[in-house]
């Protein structure tokens, strides 16, 4: 009976002590450590013999870039996912895309809701922190609704994926591969499994000119990279009018991106990767290749073979990336709107930035500052690292660094060379691009109590 009491009395105490330690993180410090748990887990799953085809265990260093890549939903690979992983390790892989692309907090609180455990508050803010939620009021039935988009959109887009595979790769074989490259375009991953069939890295490429495939994979690239508080105002506001002005603010700028990109691939490009083909093949490569740099790596052209002007263009629609809220990466579409509004606001000479007429306060713009600025710093500190450790170009560097800040991965083709700095790297970058930079600064900045005062103002000279 003592040691009965006893046990409970250790058991309880550890209770204590864990409830102690965790308290003491942050929102943000539970994401940052949240991911990185899913990472070493996903690293640890994939070294396993079986999950590789020769039936050996992978290196360390392989395993853990491919798990960062894939918990990340970026889609740079060492290795080719269809002809190195088996098929054990692909569904490793399409596991730890789909929970890296719903968010850590947004799979522990479904199962919570499965088993019927109550969501307190401080597990509230940390799924508004993980879903970039504007209010902490209703998070738990906005990750009701991100389960529910999410399992409804990939299921569309598995069933018309798996049409088109069916009659080339038999019944079972198609809806596999319909189904797991549904879910690597929703949630913007870019992992696919035709290297067995075209070739190691072959992406989609063998079906640039096919209707489905060319339309089916971008569009639900685009609805994974809107955000999921985007499709669920659309969904219970119906009118553009009415929607918030986040919402406005990413559908304008992402139909801007989307129109122009099309268009400006097809300048750049006409006269070379699209050269032969169709009309029709034309406007479907232009399209897909104007989507996929946002966030998505799949890609039915070449990257290495395209103009350099292009591939620096790439770099610029990577580093903007999606929404937030999403499966995408980048500073965010909304970051760069509000960039823009308040350069305009300073050239119209108004107090404060204005869109949609409405008034942005001065905080976000700041925010949106110090968002773009980290990334600017850390896309800027790898991609001369790169060039130190690699024998590359100065453009292939710094296209590989974009795409891994941005979660996108293309490549020119530098990836499966990287050396174990540069793949320790980019797994870093990646790692940070999905975390978001300013979360993973704020994880491990001590915040200071607000100042009861405020120095003296004094003007410096700008411009």
């Amino acid at each position: 009976m003592y040691r009965t009491f006893l046990g409970k009395t250790r058991k309880q105490g550890m209770v204590n002590f864990l409830g102690r330690f965790f308290s003491r993180f942050t929102p943000a410090r539970i994401l940052v450590f949240g991911f990185a748990t899913l990472i070493i887990v996903g690293t640890l799953l994939l070294m396993l013999p079986a999950a590789v085809r020769s039936g050996h265990s992978a290196p360390f260093l392989t395993a853990f870039f491919t798990a960062t890549s894939a918990v990340c939903v970026t889609g740079l690979v060492v290795v080719d996912t269809g002809t190195y992983f088996s098929l054990l390790g692909q569904l490793v892989i399409i596991a730890l895309i789909q929970a890296g692309g719903l968010g850590i907090m947004t799979m522990t609180t479904f199962f919570a809701m499965i088993i019927g455990k109550r969501i307190n508050l401080r597990e509230r803010l940390v799924i508004q922190e993980g879903l970039n939620a504007i209010q902490l009021e209703g998070v738990v039935s906005l990750v009701k609704s991100v389960i529910g988009m999410t399992l409804l959109i990939e299921g569309i887009g598995g069933v018309l994926l798996s049409i088109r595979f069916i009659p080339q790769l038999g019944w079972v074989k198609g809806i596999y591969y319909g189904f797991f490259h549904s879910i690597s375009s929703f949630c913007n991953a870019g992992f696919d499994l035709f290297g067995i069939i075209y070739g190691p890295f072959s992406s989609l490429t063998a079906y640039r000119e096919d209707p489905i495939v060319s339309l089916t994979v971008p569009c639900l690239i685009i609805l994974g990279g809107l955000g999921f508080l985007v499709i669920r105002d659309i969904y219970y506001k119906r009118r553009f009018s009415k929607l918030l002005l986040h919402s406005k603010v990413a559908l304008a700028i992402t139909a801007v991106l989307l129109i122009g990109g099309t268009g400006l691939f097809w300048l750049l490009e006409r006269g070379n990767t699209l050269q032969s083909l169709s009309p029709l093949g034309t406007f479907f490569a232009s399209f897909y290749q104007a989507v996929t740099p946002r966030t998505c790596g799949s890609n039915t052209l070449n990257i290495s073979a395209l103009r350099g002007a292009t591939q620096f263009f790439f770099v610029i629609l990577m580093f903007i990336g999606a929404s937030p809220g999403s499966t995408g990466g980048g500073i965010k579409t909304t970051t760069f709107a509000a960039l823009l509004a308040a350069v305009w606001t300073v050239v119209q000479g108004k107090p404060s930035a204005e869109t949609f007429k409405r008034s942005i306060p001065h905080s976000i713009v700041y925010k949106a500052l110090a968002v773009t600025m980290l990334a600017v710093f850390l896309v800027a500190g790898v991609t001369m690292s790169l060039a130190i450790t690699e024998e590359t170009t100065f453009l292939a560097a710094l296209f590989e660094a974009t795409s891994a800040f941005g979660t996108v991965g293309l490549t020119m083709g530098l990836t499966p060379h990287l050396s174990k700095i540069g793949q320790v790297l980019i797994a870093l970058t990646m790692y940070i691009g999905r975390v978001g930079p300013l979360t993973v600064a704020l994880a491990f900045w001590r915040r200071q109590q607000s100042a009861r005062f405020k120095y003296p103002e004094e003007k410096i000279i700008i411009g």
